[in-house]
Protein backbone atom coordinates (compact mmCIF):
# COMPACT_ATOMS: atom_id res chain seq x y z
CA UNK A 1 0.00 0.00 0.00
CA UNK A 2 1.87 3.46 -1.09
CA UNK A 3 -0.46 5.90 0.42
CA UNK A 4 -3.22 6.18 2.81
CA UNK A 5 -7.13 7.49 2.56
CA UNK A 6 -6.54 10.33 5.64
CA UNK A 7 -10.14 12.28 6.32
CA UNK A 8 -10.20 16.33 7.26
CA UNK A 9 -13.21 16.30 9.18
CA UNK A 10 -16.29 18.89 8.66
CA UNK A 11 -14.61 20.77 11.96
CA UNK A 12 -11.37 22.18 10.41
CA UNK A 13 -8.13 22.72 12.21
CA UNK A 14 -6.91 26.04 10.91
CA UNK A 15 -3.49 27.56 11.25
CA UNK A 16 -3.41 31.31 10.51
CA UNK A 17 -0.32 33.00 9.86
CA UNK A 18 0.97 36.72 8.86
CA UNK A 19 4.00 38.05 7.75
CA UNK A 20 4.20 41.62 10.06
CA UNK A 21 3.03 43.89 6.47
CA UNK A 22 0.00 41.25 5.99
CA UNK A 23 -0.73 40.84 9.94
CA UNK A 24 -3.82 43.68 9.24
CA UNK A 25 -4.54 42.23 6.07
CA UNK A 26 -5.17 38.90 7.88
CA UNK A 27 -7.20 40.87 10.86
CA UNK A 28 -9.56 42.14 8.46
CA UNK A 29 -9.65 38.72 6.00
CA UNK A 30 -10.77 37.19 9.53
CA UNK A 31 -13.15 39.55 10.22
CA UNK A 32 -14.36 39.38 6.75
CA UNK A 33 -14.81 35.47 7.49
CA UNK A 34 -15.55 35.34 11.32
CA UNK A 35 -18.82 33.46 10.82
CA UNK A 36 -17.42 30.90 8.71
CA UNK A 37 -14.03 30.15 11.04
CA UNK A 38 -16.00 30.43 14.29
CA UNK A 39 -17.09 26.94 13.50
CA UNK A 40 -13.66 25.60 13.20
CA UNK A 41 -10.47 25.36 15.68
CA UNK A 42 -7.94 28.12 14.92
CA UNK A 43 -4.30 28.50 15.77
CA UNK A 44 -1.86 30.44 14.53
CA UNK A 45 1.65 32.08 15.08
CA UNK A 46 1.85 33.65 18.14
CA UNK A 47 1.76 37.36 17.36
CA UNK A 48 -0.75 36.75 14.47
CA UNK A 49 -2.81 34.61 17.21
CA UNK A 50 -3.28 37.25 19.51
CA UNK A 51 -3.87 39.94 17.29
CA UNK A 52 -6.98 38.18 15.71
CA UNK A 53 -8.16 37.47 18.75
CA UNK A 54 -8.30 40.76 20.45
CA UNK A 55 -9.23 42.37 17.40
CA UNK A 56 -12.16 40.00 15.95
CA UNK A 57 -12.71 37.63 19.17
CA UNK A 58 -12.26 34.67 17.82
CA UNK A 59 -10.00 32.06 19.84
CA UNK A 60 -7.00 31.22 18.40
CA UNK A 61 -4.54 28.83 20.22
CA UNK A 62 -1.32 30.87 19.69
CA UNK A 63 1.90 29.21 19.50
CA UNK A 64 5.69 30.68 19.04
CA UNK A 65 5.64 33.55 16.55
CA UNK A 66 7.21 32.85 13.72
CA UNK A 67 10.91 33.73 13.75
CA UNK A 68 10.75 32.16 17.27
CA UNK A 69 10.10 28.38 16.00
CA UNK A 70 6.07 29.01 15.62
CA UNK A 71 6.17 27.99 11.70
CA UNK A 72 7.86 24.39 12.50
CA UNK A 73 5.52 24.48 15.70
CA UNK A 74 2.62 24.33 12.97
CA UNK A 75 4.53 22.25 10.80
CA UNK A 76 4.96 19.57 13.83
CA UNK A 77 0.78 19.48 14.41
CA UNK A 78 0.86 18.93 10.16
CA UNK A 79 3.02 15.88 10.88
CA UNK A 80 0.25 15.08 13.96
CA UNK A 81 -2.32 14.84 11.72
CA UNK A 82 -3.68 18.11 14.14
CA UNK A 83 -3.89 20.98 11.36
CA UNK A 84 -5.95 20.64 8.61
CA UNK A 85 -6.04 23.84 6.52
CA UNK A 86 -3.25 26.88 6.27
CA UNK A 87 -3.89 30.12 5.70
CA UNK A 88 -0.65 31.78 5.49
CA UNK A 89 -0.54 35.39 4.37
CA UNK A 90 3.35 35.44 3.46
CA UNK A 91 4.88 39.36 2.29
CA UNK A 92 6.68 38.33 -1.04
CA UNK A 93 8.41 42.13 -0.70
CA UNK A 94 9.74 41.65 2.35
CA UNK A 95 12.83 39.00 3.12
CA UNK A 96 12.01 37.25 6.16
CA UNK A 97 15.02 35.81 8.50
CA UNK A 98 13.10 32.65 9.25
CA UNK A 99 12.49 32.08 5.53
CA UNK A 100 13.70 28.37 5.96
CA UNK A 101 11.04 27.75 8.48
CA UNK A 102 8.69 29.16 6.29
CA UNK A 103 9.44 26.75 3.12
CA UNK A 104 9.69 23.86 5.72
CA UNK A 105 6.08 24.39 6.10
CA UNK A 106 5.34 25.34 3.03
CA UNK A 107 6.88 21.74 2.07
CA UNK A 108 5.60 19.76 4.65
CA UNK A 109 1.87 21.07 3.81
CA UNK A 110 2.68 19.98 0.44
CA UNK A 111 4.01 16.30 1.57
CA UNK A 112 0.58 15.83 3.74
CA UNK A 113 -1.70 17.12 1.07
CA UNK A 114 -3.12 20.26 3.20
CA UNK A 115 -4.58 22.58 1.69
CA UNK A 116 -2.67 26.17 2.31
CA UNK A 117 -3.80 29.47 0.81
CA UNK A 118 -0.40 32.29 0.23
CA UNK A 119 -2.83 35.29 -0.57
CA UNK A 120 -6.50 36.57 0.12
CA UNK A 121 -7.78 35.67 -3.16
CA UNK A 122 -6.89 31.92 -2.56
CA UNK A 123 -8.03 32.18 0.88
CA UNK A 124 -11.44 33.62 -0.37
CA UNK A 125 -11.54 30.58 -2.24
CA UNK A 126 -10.92 27.96 -0.13
CA UNK A 127 -12.73 29.05 3.31
CA UNK A 128 -15.85 29.44 0.22
CA UNK A 129 -15.32 26.12 -0.86
CA UNK A 130 -18.09 23.59 -0.30
CA UNK A 131 -15.23 21.64 1.50
CA UNK A 132 -15.65 23.55 4.28
CA UNK A 133 -18.80 22.12 5.54
CA UNK A 134 -18.21 18.81 5.00
CA UNK A 135 -15.62 16.18 5.35
CA UNK A 136 -12.79 14.99 3.18
CA UNK A 137 -10.39 12.47 2.09
CA UNK A 138 -7.25 12.81 0.61
CA UNK A 139 -4.39 10.34 -0.09
CA UNK A 140 -0.87 10.88 2.04
CA UNK A 141 2.19 9.08 1.42
CA UNK A 142 2.45 5.50 3.53
CA UNK A 143 5.34 6.81 5.62
CA UNK A 144 5.80 3.71 7.52
CA UNK A 145 5.85 1.10 4.02
CA UNK A 146 8.09 4.44 2.53
CA UNK A 147 10.68 3.80 5.11
CA UNK A 148 10.57 0.03 5.40
CA UNK A 149 11.30 0.31 1.46
CA UNK A 150 14.09 2.77 2.05
CA UNK A 151 15.71 1.19 4.61
CA UNK A 152 16.17 -2.19 2.42
CA UNK A 153 17.46 -0.19 -0.19
CA UNK A 154 20.80 1.35 2.08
Amino acid sequence: MDSLTMTIRKQKNIALIAHDQKKHEMIDWCEAHKEILSRHFLCGTGTTARMITEATGLPVKGYNSGPLGGDQQIGAKIVEGKIDFVIFFSDPLTAQPHDPDVKALLRIAQVYDIPIANNKASADFMITSPYMDEEYEHEIINFHQNISERAKTL
